[in-house]
């Protein structure tokens, strides 16, 4: 069934030769659903456990690497568990029901700090940015809907200490917290705009170039203080646009474009960008561009990118016949769903320069193709090791690499070498062949002990291999064993971000262990600036220049560069820009200095640009008394010398000074629906500016009424019309669905004409939507070919009772036909009554043809059901009592005259017998009338 019914916890100390079975709970059944290791102190682990019945879990707690547990229960089911990054016994928790919770003693006691959180969205303090180790970020739902960042600290969290770092409600899942930046996304009125904070300063938007208009962003990497994000703009559909940050995480530049993505599970997206560790600045990345897909490397942060360059030879030693500039090597940059295998492209902080990949030679990357390839020094070399996929494992720092075939068959053999891929030995791990689900390394990279996991058969347990390579090292490494190489990009340059770096590693011929103490760098010198240590500046093109290798930056027109940046104010100076910056993570001194050392200039005073008005929370329609949050924000001017006009549209002026250096809302209230020009206009000498904000305030929807006819003959004409309550002309927009169609009318009127070509049925439905209310109703009509439509009137009695609802009308319509029908005995279903909007009171009585008759045929000018209500018509048998004793009578109505008379005496008779024949049905129009009714007079009809 697809559950777990049992767990068993086995224990190691010796590297995997042998395991200890552990008991949890004696005599009772244990199910394990995960385990959490403290990342600063890996002797305390928290095994999450829960009952068969999965309603009660429990904690098994250990402070010396699993010997012994201590059971603790929890009032809550945990999803997942946070350890803080420095404190070992501060731990969050996060529950199914989105609860937040905090321990302080590794799990003993627990403390409600939020609720309505978002999963994998709350981040604990970083250290040297956040002020208080205890601080804790949450991206929360509001009761509203609504989601908004807070901050708390986890010894004192309520709704009265929160702090909002960001006002307005942000988008669900978009808080990150990396480094010295914190990213939210927040959408209104269908636009979406992403903030950044840098080291919690106040949120500003992200400016990326003026036309890139991101429908996603991801964000790469935030280390050596800039921003690495990827977008997704409007005309792309699996492919990213890469861009990179000044230090502050404002401004961004392309650096690559079209990086292909996919989708994965829970509609996750994969980049095809991977950082090479070990080797700062380095970069693979996947460019899709007219469907082909080739792999791209930079060693300079994303200023110049190549190809990989192929191999001369196969792993057997025979001509590849690839050449640039058609033929290159391409590699998959896929992440492992699996987290205990690599992914396609391995490479490790303490094997720098070493790089295992899957890929292809050819002049694009081919899916199926996952030959494997190696290179020691970070990519300008490659070798071919493999013709399939291989799972990969470093151990002693790279000294050994370990190989096992990504494969659905069972294996027993591992590959594995001494000397970074130049030679592979196989060894039979296994006397019986197993399926490999993994492989493990502890307690880190410089042991040569490892464990493969897998299992027989899909019925058989667990299968643990242990590996151990310590007997093939007889000694430690010495100087005398390592040999230097040096880092160069694809043309040889030895100054890669401004410095020329030395690696160590071990000679092909010495056998021994590298160790826990040993570092691969070797030596770092810096280089002097040239022209390729510098890239244009925010705001500046690059074109390569034809009349040497130097790069050329031109001003484009989404920015200016040579202006004041937007926070200069007035008495300060500024630096000027010419056209190019140092690349961020560049350390080059002294030489060529593009930026010719740019003058310090004076703020001057600037006009405001860019002014906003909104309602806090992004919404323009608001109800009649409902407080009302106005925030102005200015992007770019001074704002002290500013004096703001405010002008709400309903009376309401003011003169604000720092208005928008504050950021104190606006607090107003309209009492009176209507729609309300908003305007604020920024001035100071140097110039002015204006924004403007047109505010709907409405009362919400309280009852719409689709009133239609419900008998219509083939195209004729016929009015739709949604009675509303209240009103809200020029407010409310109606949309109307007609039959099957699922693209609806749109109309700011209440009523739409219409034909239909058909007969049958068709339903009408009609929304009403006034701001955030929307109202639906639904009626069906019959569309006829033959029917006879005889017109009615009521004394004049009825029009001093006529209230003029939908309601009012129907029922007098069922009354009138009920009457007839008992009069005459036509059955009611063949007679529809209805009543016309307005005064004088008048109708229209539908006489519908009964089902044929395989006999004969009848013809509507010969039927004798006519006849039969013209004349009890004509004879005043036809009437009804209204409340107070009132008679009122129905007559045939001239529609020539349409002033017919109706006698005032006699037919009493007739009125008794109609009053004891319609007690049954009273009941039934009295509690239809005590429905609620689209009218604010709230009239009834006063039928007996």
């Amino acid at each position: 069934m697809g559950k777990v019914l049992e767990s068993s916890l086995w224990r190691s100390s010796d590297f995997g030769t042998s395991y200890t079975k552990l008991t949890l709970q004696p005599g009772i059944t244990t199910v394990i659903d995960n385990f959490y290791i403290c990342p600063t102190n890996k002797r305390k682990i928290i095994l999450v456990s829960s009952s068969l019945s999965d309603r009660d879990q429990s904690l098994f707690l250990s402070t010396d690497e699993g010997a012994t547990f201590q059971k603790q229960l929890i009032p809550f089911s945990v999803e997942t568990f946070i350890f803080h990054p420095r404190v070992e016994d501060k731990v969050l928790a996060y529950t199914r029901e989105g609860k937040l919770y905090v321990s302080s003693d590794l799990g003993k006691k627990w403390t409600l700090l939020q609720e309505r959180v978002t999963k994998d969205h709350v981040f604990w303090a970083v250290s040297g940015v956040d002020a208080d180790p205890d601080l804790v970020h949450v991206e929360a739902q509001e009761l509203g809907g609504g989601f908004r960042y807070v901050t708390c600290q986890v010894h004192n969290c309520s709704e009265k200490t929160l702090t909002v770092p960001f006002a307005g409600p942000i988008d669900h899942s978009s808080l990150t917290v990396q480094d010295n930046y914190i990213f939210v996304k927040a959408t209104s009125t269908n636009q979406t705009k992403y903030y950044i904070s840098y080291r919690r300063n106040e949120f500003v938007p992200m400016k990326l170039p003026k036309y890139a208009l991101p429908k996603d962003l991801q964000v790469i990497s935030t280390d050596e203080s800039q921003v690495f994000v990827a977008v997704q703009e409007w005309y792309q559909t699996d492919t990213y646009n890469l861009y990179q940050s000044d230090p502050r995480g404002v401004r961004y530049s392309l650096v690559l474009g079209d990086v292909r993505s996919s989708r994965q599970a829970e509609e996750s997206v994969v980049i095809d960008i991977l950082e090479v560790r070990g080797v700062k600045g380095v970069f693979l990345a996947n460019q899709k561009v007219d469907g082909k897909v080739v792999t791209l490397i930079t060693y300079s942060k994303g200023r110049d990118w190549d190809y990989l360059r192929p191999p001369s030879t196969d792993m057997n030693g025979k001509p590849t016949n690839c050449k640039p500039p058609d033929c290159h090597l391409h590699l998959h940059l896929r992440w492992a769903d699996n987290p205990y295998v690599s992914g396609t492209v391995h490479t490790k902080d303490t094997a720098p320069g070493l790089i295992m990949g899957a890929g292809n030679l050819g002049s694009q990357l081919v899916e199926y193709k996952e030959e494997m390839y190696i290179t020691s020094d970070c990519g300008h070399t490659w070798r071919q090791v493999f013709q399939e996929e291989h799972h990969i494992l470093y151990l002693d720092h790279g000294g050994v690499i370990v190989a096992i075939k990504d494969t659905s068959i069972p294996l027993k053999i591992l590959k594995f070498s001494v000397d970074e891929g130049l030679t592979w030995s196989t060894h039979n791990f296994t006397s019986t062949s197993v399926f490999v689900d993994g492989l493990l390394s502890e307690p880190g990279d410089e042991t040569l002990v490892m464990t493969v996991f897998g299992h027989i058969s899909f019925r058989s347990d667990w299968e643990l291999v242990k590996v151990d390579f310590r007997p093939w090292f007889s000694r430690q490494c010495s100087e005398e064993d390592y040999s230097s190489w040096n880092l160069t990009n694809l043309q040889g340059d030895r100054c890669v971000l401004g410095q020329q770096r030395s690696f160590r590693r071990r000679k092909p011929t010495s056998w021994c262990v590298k160790g826990r103490s040993f570092t691969a760098a070797l030596t770092a010198r810096v280089c002097q600036c040239r022209d390729s240590d510098f890239l244009c500046d925010y705001g500046f093109e690059r074109t390569p220049s034809s009349e040497s290798d130097a790069d050329k930056c031109f001003a484009n027109f989404w920015f200016n560069p040579l202006s004041p940046p937007d926070d200069c104010v007035l008495g300060q100076t500024y630096t000027s820009s010419l056209g190019y910056r140092k690349v961020v993570s560049n350390v080059c001194e002294g030489g060529v200095d593009p930026q010719q050392s740019p003058a310090q200039l004076q703020c001057p005073l600037l006009p405001p640009r860019g002014l906003q008005v909104s309602i806090l929370g992004e919404a323009v329609a608001v109800r009649p008394g409902e407080d009302v949050l106005f925030v102005v924000r200015q992007e770019q001017g001074d704002v002290l010398t500013t004096k703001y006009q405010v002008d709400l549209g309903d009376g309401f002026k003011a003169m604000y000074m720092n208005l928008t250096l504050t950021g104190e809302p606006i607090r107003h209230r309209y009492e009176n629906p209507g729609i309300y020009r908003v305007s604020v206009r920024a001035e100071n000498m140097a110039g002015h500016d204006e924004a403007v904000l047109f505010v709907q305030v409405n009362s919400p929807l309280q009852a719409l009424y689709l009133e239609v006819v419900p008998i219509i003959g083939i195209n004729q004409e016929v009015t739709l019309t949604a009675v509303l309550l209240p009103l809200n002309p020029n407010l409310t927009i109606f949309y109307w669905w007609i039959g099957h169609s699922l693209q609806p009318l749109l109309s700011l009127e209440n009523s739409v004409t219409t034909r239909f070509g058909d007969t049958g049925d068709v339903r009408v439905t009609v929304q009403a939507a006034c701001g955030t209310s929307v109202l639906q109703d639904s009626k069906v009509v019959r569309v006829l070919d033959q029917f006879q439509v005889m017109p009615l009137q009521f004394s004049k009695d009825l029009d001093a009772h006529n209230p003029n609802t939908p309601e009012w009308r129907e029922d007098i319509g069922l009354v009138v036909s009920r009457l007839l029908s008992k009069e005459t005995s036509i059955p009611e279903e063949l007679l529809v009554t209805v009543v016309k909007p307005g005064l004088p009171t008048l109708a229209d009585l539908h006489v519908l043809l009964p089902p044929p008759r395989p006999t004969r045929k009848r013809s509507l000018t010969s039927d004798k059901r006519l006849v039969a209500i013209q004349q009890v018509l004509d004879a005043q048998k036809i009437s009804f009592l209204l409340r107070g004793g009132v008679r009122v009578l129905v007559a045939v109505r001239d529609v020539d005259t349409d002033s017919p008379s109706l006698g005032g005496g006699g037919g009493y008779w007739a009125v008794a017998v109609v009053l004891i024949g319609l007690f049954a049905v009273g009941a039934f129009i009295l509690y239809k009338f005590k429905r609620k009714r689209p009218r604010q007079d709230r009239v009834r009809p006063d039928v007996q």
